[in-house]
């Protein structure tokens, strides 16, 4: 079946999935002030497939709201993690019903409370039951592309070996983090070892997409990283943290007052879309990088550190401003 990774533009550029940041507000920003241009592919935060079945209502809810999405953010990508095939093959076709584009399984993340579940990175050790799980992702989504994002591999580089387990599914596209598991981001993403990659693919002659994930630190950077890798396209994470226009073809235009202006209506949109379940705290994060590189930088993100909504939000910043201005 063709799906939308078939029609993207080569090389394209996608929105890693980063818990507790590429929320549905964050996106919705991303997908608002990334114009023209914006991320070719959007994946939503990671959600607990074994949570989506196993939860009681409340925390069912809770995780629902992780796979809100708009129809601007298109085309968005579910990513799951589970090291169970019968849960992934609900959240799947949960997915499908949600009106998603495509399925991620994350076989990369190293928090120790998913390892603990054999999820995550820890699938990198379990090859077999991986493969389990890409299967049952395909029998509950038949509708939906489904992909693969990873690292190198767990305690060393097994790549050679990691790899051809997982295209031997077909997956539509697998990310590569250029790092192992015991690596975590530590040391500099060896994007090299992504031209690896791409060269297993090609020996296996794959149809698989290899994305590249990994210090991306702007698009002209991963520009010259997928050029270099042969890499299908970069995967851009911590460099969206206060740069929701990234993506878009303006990247160095926003002054001071609109980039404050935007960090406001992202508080009160967070508070909208996620105020009742979401802790406030989870938008500071947001507000450090976005009170950085101008005077009065610093003194500003500690007032903003101290707030508890998004309205104390724009009195700072309306006061900021103003001092600025005159």
């Amino acid at each position: 079946m063709q799906t939308f990774w078939d029609t993207l533009p080569k090389p394209f550029f996608v929105l890693a999935p980063l818990a507790n940041v590429t929320d549905a507000a964050f996106r919705h920003m991303i997908a608002k002030y990334s114009k023209p241009g914006g991320p070719d592919v959007m994946w939503t935060e990671f959600v607990s497939a074994d949570g989506l079945c196993f939860a009681d209502e409340a925390g069912k809810q809770k995780l629902l709201l992780d796979l809100l999405y708009s129809e601007a953010e298109r085309p968005i990508v579910a990513q799951f993690f589970t090291s169970n095939p019968e849960t992934m093959e609900k959240a799947a076709a949960l997915a499908e019903e949600l009106g998603f584009d495509g399925i991620d399984i994350n076989m990369g993340c190293p928090d120790k409370s998913i390892e603990k579940q054999g999820a995550g990175a820890k699938m990198i050790t379990h090859p077999d039951v991986a493969r389990e799980v890409i299967r049952a992702a395909k029998r509950g989504a038949p509708n939906l592309p489904v992909s693969v994002k990873t690292r190198l591999g767990y305690n060393k580089d097994t790549l050679d070996t990691w790899l051809p387990v997982i295209l031997a599914e077909e997956p539509a596209a697998v990310t590569i983090h250029a790092r192992t598991r015991k690596e975590m981001s530590k040391v500099p993403a060896r994007w090299e070892r992504v031209a690896r990659a791409v060269e297993i693919r090609n020996e296996m002659q794959s149809k698989t997409l290899i994305i590249g994930n990994g210090d991306c630190a702007d698009m002209a950077d991963a520009r010259e990283r997928v050029a270099m890798s042969g890499a299908d396209g970069a995967m851009l994470g911590r460099a969206i943290f206060g740069r929701p226009w990234l993506f878009g073809t303006s990247e160095n235009s926003h002054s001071v007052e609109t980039r404050l202006r935007i960090a406001v209506e992202h508080a009160k949109l967070f508070e909208e879309l996620l105020g009742g379940t979401k802790n406030f705290a989870i938008m500071k994060k947001h507000f450090k990088a976005y009170c950085e590189g101008f005077p009065g930088a610093k003194e500003l993100r500690m007032r903003l550190m101290e707030t508890q909504n998004s309205k104390e939000i724009e009195e700072h910043v309306e006061a900021f401003l103003q001092t600025t201005q005159h």
